[in-house]
């Protein structure tokens, strides 16, 4: 029935971009010439390739699309004038949807999104006999790609108990506390929503104040500690800090009725008593990423309205606080969709299930995510290679229906945080009262938490705020060690009104956000002192990092 909702709702939001068309005929003919004179175009292009001149193609993929990079795409005239016969007409799908008249935003976006997943799903490189590296290797291979592909494709859909669970790397080739999330510490405290982490010291000394993170719990805390390599956790230890992690509770029904309130108490007030307890220390610098920072922000307005002044500062990576700009998830995001959610999530022991939420995630990019596994596992009989973040990506974790339609609500629909409305835990919750200094992560190409978005909080927050801006996305814009030397930066100590206006004024710097950070850090973690072992306060050693709440997958 939910499949049957999901066709209606694109069938109507295509329908009302239809409509927007017939009102007005002039534009239904301005876009069936524009098509027209596309392939026209195209037409004389490939007639003079014929013809044996050298001539720039009518449409070219984008650098980042992967789909074309097979030399048959470009020196074969037949699979060259398919792959710009579907560019073109793609690219004429999506600008029908963006140029329609008298229809909303948010009626755009969605048309905007499903136009995409069809152009995206139906590209020539999908198919047998359109995408010539298939072609060959079927012939090279006598169809055994095909036999292997199927027996992929089955396995697929036995893990998915009836729907088809692609996978993404070998799942085999990783073991938590082995080859990933491998950074040595202690669980020292737990409760229904969270194990807390208190992590080995790497130096002789540290700063005072401890350092706090507070994860998603969207996916799991290792995102965090891939490898010693790309380890934050580990980078901050070797920095001479005391780490912290909350690793979530992966929920099932019995937590069906934890509220958003209940992970500010359980989640993070609890830390900061445990934190106290194992080390001493009542201040403490804090963490948050994506919801663990909107989490982070309410908490940090909660705390003001009770003059608790515990956590000294707030470091946010890609958190957003005022959610009118919220990226592509907002295609997903009206009363009718929540509605559903809500229903869903009853049917199935009140929680959303961990492959719904992957579901999402893949469809916002869909080429990397879902058609090039359908090629790569189906089509070409290959094996995926194994890849740690795309082992974190499909270790997917639930969410408890209470606090799930909160956040969507309370959030992403109605902005309460933002506009000084929401209420947790009896208080009203008002940013401009948290005065500590705070840090803003953002990533350049980030569609979860774009950059524009994480940047209304500069506003909003009433103590000192640095703005960043970090390249690549929502996952490898925040997890780029300096020891990889890739992507850059960008600084600006001023705070102008736009992003726009921030960008113009900004400093770009090669390489890693973290030292930028790491600076700024340092200078509110006070004096040295002697490292601290796990279980040296008065909490006792529960168990060895990672924990036993991370080893619960979704599916058992």
């Amino acid at each position: 029935s939910h499949a049957i909702h999901d066709l209606q709702r694109v069938g109507k939001t295509l329908m009302d971009v239809a409509a927007s068309y017939m009102r007005n005929p002039a534009k239904v003919i301005e876009a069936q010439t524009a098509l027209f004179e596309g392939y026209l175009d195209l037409a004389s292009n490939i007639t003079r390739r014929l013809l044996g001149e050298d001539v720039k193609p009518v449409a070219s993929p984008s650098r980042s699309d992967k789909r074309f990079r097979d030399p048959d795409w470009h020196e074969n005239i037949v699979f060259d004038l398919m792959k710009q016969s579907y560019l073109l007409t793609s690219k004429w799908l999506t600008e029908r949807v963006r140029n329609a008249e008298d229809i909303d935003q948010h009626t755009r976006e969605k048309a905007d999104f499903y136009v995409r997943q069809m152009a995206n799903a139906i590209s020539p490189s999908n198919f047998l006999f359109t995408n010539p590296e298939i072609l060959r290797t079927t012939l090279a291979t006598n169809g055994e790609n095909l036999v292997a592909g199927m027996e992929h494709l089955l396995e697929d859909i036995e893990r998915g108990h009836g729907h088809i669970q692609i996978q993404q790397t070998d799942m085999s080739a990783f073991t938590l506390g082995e080859n990933i999330a491998t950074t040595p510490g202690k669980v020292i405290y737990q409760n229904d929503l969270m194990q807390l982490i208190q992590y080995e010291p790497t130096t002789e000394q540290v700063y005072k104040r401890p350092l706090v993170i507070f994860p998603p719990w969207i996916n799991k805390y290792y995102i965090l500690d891939l490898s010693p390599e790309k380890s934050l956790i580990k980078w901050c230890l070797d920095k001479g800090y005391t780490v912290f992690i909350a690793s979530w509770v992966n929920p099932d029904a019995r937590l069906a009725l934890k509220t958003f309130e209940d992970y500010m108490y359980e989640g993070v007030y609890a830390a900061l008593d445990a934190v106290e307890k194992a080390t001493g220390e009542k201040e403490v610098n804090a963490v948050g990423y994506c919801i663990g920072g909107t989490l982070l922000a309410c908490s940090l307005a909660h705390m003001a309205q009770r003059g608790d002044t515990r956590i000294k500062s707030a470091t946010f990576l890609v958190t957003q606080v005022d959610f009118t700009e919220a990226g592509e998830l907002k295609v997903f995001i009206d009363e009718e969709q929540i509605s559903e959610i809500e229903q869903q999530m009853h049917e199935e022991g009140g929680y959303l299930k961990g492959s719904t939420m992957t579901s999402t995630f893949n469809m916002l990019r869909s080429n990397d995510l879902i058609w090039n596994y359908v090629v790569n596992n189906y089509l070409l009989g290959r094996e995926p290679m194994p890849f740690d973040i795309l082992y974190w990506n499909a270790d997917a974790t639930r969410l408890p229906s209470a606090m799930h339609v909160f956040y969507l609500r309370e959030c992403y629909l109605e902005n309460k945080l933002a506009e000084g409305r929401m209420v947790l835990g009896g208080e009203e919750l008002h940013l401009d009262k948290v005065k500590i200094p705070v840090y803003l992560q953002s990533s350049r190409e980030d569609h979860i938490s774009p950059y524009n978005s994480v940047y209304k909080a500069t506003r909003l927050f009433g103590g000192p705020v640095r703005f960043i801006c970090a390249g690549s996305g929502h996952i490898a814009g925040v997890i780029n060690p300096p020891s990889s030397g890739k992507y850059n930066h960008w600084t600006n100590d001023e705070l102008p009104d736009t992003p726009d206006e921030w960008f113009k004024g900004a400093s770009d710097h090669k390489g890693s956000w973290w030292p930028d950070w790491e600076q700024w850090l340092s200078e509110k973690s006070g004096d040295l002192v002697p490292a601290r072992k796990p279980g040296s306060g008065k909490l006792k050693v529960l168990e060895d990092a990672p924990g036993s709440y991370v080893l619960v997958k979704s599916e058992d």
